[in-house]
């Protein structure tokens, strides 16, 4: 089982970024899976989580409106588009699938003008 992240960077306020976390070993369509996020100096936090049928299960309140979890089955890829973005959203953004709690090695998104 492997998951890589890939899509940060440098954003300014209000600007977008898709992130995408690609797959390997295994199916995503079979699993819940999710997108964490940790700030400096804070816990990790679970940002949206999708279900393995497809229905989204949770954004969290602070996201909400802005961001929207998604999946590709065909490509094995699930991605994590984010709009409106503020500097409170700055941290390092981790897929995650729940069964075996895999992780990636996460990817840094900076909001900063």
């Amino acid at each position: 089982v492997q998951l890589v992240e890939s899509g940060g960077g440098l954003v300014q306020p209000g600007g977008s970024l898709r992130l995408s976390c690609a797959a390997s070993g295994f199916r995503l369509l079979f699993y819940d899976m999710s997108w964490y996020r940790q700030a400096p100096g804070k816990e990790r936090e679970l940002v949206a989580g999708m279900r393995s049928g497809g229905a989204v299960t949770a954004y969290a309140d602070s996201v909400k409106g802005r961001f929207t979890i998604s999946r590709d089955n065909a490509k094995n890829m699930l991605y994590l588009q984010m709009n409106s973005l503020k500097p409170e959203d700055t941290a390092v953004y981790y897929c995650n699938r729940r069964l075996g709690d895999y992780w990636g090695q996460g990817t840094q998104v900076t909001v900063s003008s």
